[in-house]
């Protein structure tokens, strides 16, 4: 597979990464199954994919609890980017950053993880109540203690209001110059997808003006890029899209011409092309500090995804992507 660099440490990673997620969080619970996970993983591995993207909240615990079981055989294979700054309760997420917290999270991640360094510790959230200086401090502590090798920041989600204006990340742009000051930045992820492009306003030019590496959560729109989501079949009650504005039948089957455009570009390239490849394909073309993560539990589909990494779309294929239709759902 084609390699990337994150960060000015030159940190290189297969171009299309694994989202461990559903593996154990978010997404229909009734689907998880421990076996087939640990095969995803491996298959993931053997093909190149190997940014293996966590956090100690998925579950909580339960995801880096399942990796360590592949990186204990496996950790030369693999590049392991967890996440810190979430706890989560019964019926609610609140953020943690101080520093106590950071180095205490970051020592029970590494005996979750099986292994003694991770590659890419990422603030999962800025603690209102911490200075996000001092939270980066303490991590930047944590890679002079040779526990951590680089740092990177998660966006600011677009869900917690509009995902239209041009100002959709400015927060997370001010957080980004504040750390930079503390300790480099590696890199940072943020919702990217076809359906969701608000991040290539500002966020991946100040990525890419600064070397810093871009990995785009959500490359496949949590599944609705696949096209095989179909309107009105609905979703498990623990299933975030359950509760996703975009996920309703009407919105679901408002934004179908979506999927029929990639479906259009995917013929051209052949009878085994998919939307889903069409789709990551678009987001690796946005440049090469770009890694896509799409997000499975499954093998037949981290094979897929995998094999999108090798997807040229035409001149042609992105002028017709960049002319599909916004995404509806019930913020628009």
């Amino acid at each position: 597979m084609e390699r990337r660099t994150i960060g000015a440490g030159g940190l290189a990673v297969g171009a299309v990464g694994l989202g461990c997620m559903p593996m154990s969080w978010a997404y229909s619970g009734s689907r998880q199954r421990g076996d087939e996970s640990l095969r995803t993983v491996h298959r993931a591995l053997d093909l190149g994919s190997d940014l293996l993207d966590t956090a100690d909240m998925y579950g909580p615990f339960t995801n880096e609890l399942l990796l360590g079981r592949v990186l204990k055989e496996r950790r030369r294979d693999a590049f392991v980017s967890t996440k810190v700054g979430l706890l989560v309760g019964e019926q609610h997420i609140v953020a943690n950053g101080r520093p106590g917290y950071v180095r205490r999270a970051c020592d029970a991640s590494l005996r979750r993880l099986q292994t003694d360094v991770i590659d890419l510790y990422q603030l999962h959230r800025a603690d209102p109540e911490v200075p996000v200086e001092e939270t980066w401090g303490a991590m930047a502590d944590l890679v002079r203690a040779g526990k951590v090798r680089a740092l990177g920041l998660c966006a600011v989600g677009a869900r917690g209001g509009r995902r239209t204006g041009a100002g959709l990340y400015d927060a997370t742009l001010r957080q980004l110059q504040r750390v930079q000051q503390v300790f480099p930045v590696s890199a940072v992820q943020a919702e990217l997808s076809v359906w969701s492009p608000e991040a290539l306003r500002a966020l991946l030019p100040w990525c890419e003006a600064r070397g810093v590496g871009f990995l785009a959560a959500m490359p496949l729109g949590n599944g609705f890029l696949t096209g095989r989501l179909r309107p009105g079949e609905g979703f498990e009650p623990d299933d975030v899209r359950a509760r996703h504005p975009r996920f309703t039948a009407e919105m679901m089957a408002a934004n179908q011409p979506i999927v029929a455009g990639l479906r259009r570009i995917a013929r051209r390239h052949g009878e085994e092309v998919t939307p889903a490849q069409v789709a990551l394909a678009w987001v690796l073309a946005q440049g090469r500090h770009v890694i896509a993560l799409p997000g499975t539990k499954r093998e037949c589909w981290a094979a897929q995804n995998a094999a999108a990494a090798g997807l040229r779309l035409t001149a042609q294929d992105l002028a017709e992507v960049s002319r599909l239709p916004a995404a509806q759902g019930s913020w628009d």
